[in-house]
């Protein structure tokens, strides 16, 4: 005999589900550990597919722990802005006890999962968790250089997996995390300027220079470039174990340069519907190029 499930516990649970992808930003956590992974498939000798779990469980709780962590101390200014006022610790949904101990315990799992790949894997873990908490949060309200920290741990996550699969930290991964690094400026302030109301309304400082202006753009450009540069230097073969095939360069330099179409269609119009198109470019960027390195390795 079929026993029909209870409404109430069903949709309990399905609340305590989605609550907790909200206070981890599945989204966001997916993707990093996506990243991660791609980091890892460049750096291995041979796949094990015991530390690709390790790597992005552990990935995703210093994300979501990172997260979490964040949530707590900006419940109040989470509440003024339409983006987040819904977040469940900022709603009330969640108590900031629980979102700590949450915070903490998947602190916990991820350390020790990361370590046991290797103890660096894990130190690099941690200093992502302690500057997005300890220093990027906090500037936030006080200085646009609040980005300039944020975009350190930010590029962690792509330079993380080659760091796993080798237990080693040399030029390689070096790279990969100066590409995602300079990937983070265009990216985030194409989003500052499409939220910038929203953050003022809790008092972020995020864009350069304040405004949604020419010298915002500039800076976007500035960075775009820089990027574009970092990304197809490996096809010079300086960079190790790390390298690009000239059909691959041709491509990332491509994605590169539709980034930087969309930068300088910024600067001329200066316009939310254009930071949008930078945005999603850049989002389809990061992810495109990690899968063109990956690709480029097995094939060549």
């Amino acid at each position: 005999m079929k026993t029909a499930l209870n409404p109430v516990n069903s949709n309990s649970l399905a609340s305590v589900f989605t609550d907790f992808k909200e206070i981890t930003k599945a989204r966001l956590a997916i993707s990093v550990v996506f990243s991660s992974i791609a980091g890892y498939l460049l750096g291995t000798y041979e796949i094990e597919l015991m530390s690709l779990l390790l790597l992005g469980f552990g990935g995703y709780c210093m994300v979501g722990a990172s997260n979490a962590y964040n949530q707590v101390i900006e419940r109040d200014l989470d509440a003024l802005m339409n983006r987040t006022r819904n977040r469940p610790v900022a709603s009330g949904r969640m108590s900031v006890n629980s979102a700590i101990l949450i915070a903490a315990i998947m602190t916990v799992l991820g350390v020790v999962s990361l370590y046991y790949l290797s103890p660096k894997t894990a130190m690099f873990g941690a200093i992502s968790i302690f500057l997005y908490t300890c220093v990027y949060t906090p500037l936030k309200t006080k200085t646009p250089l609040a980005v300039f920290v944020g975009a350190f741990p930010g590029a962690i996550p792509f330079m993380l997996g080659w760091v796993a699969a080798t237990n080693d930290f040399g030029i390689e991964p070096g790279t990969l995390f100066m590409i995602q690094f300079f990937w983070q400026f265009p990216h985030f302030w194409a989003l500052g300027w499409i939220l910038d109301d929203d953050y003022n309304k809790a008092g972020f400082k995020l864009l350069p220079t304040g405004k949604k202006d020419k010298g915002t753009a500039l800076q976007i450009i500035m960075y775009t470039f820089w990027m574009i540069i970092i990304s197809v230097i490996p096809a010079f073969g300086i960079t190790g174990r790390l390298h690009l095939s000239l059909p691959a360069a041709v491509l990332v330099l491509m994605m590169g340069l539709v980034m930087l179409y969309f930068a300088f269609r910024l600067f001329e119009r200066r316009d939310n519907k254009t930071a949008r198109g930078l945005m999603i470019a850049s989002v389809s960027y990061i992810t495109l190029i990690q899968i063109t390195y990956v690709v480029d390795k097995f094939l060549y």
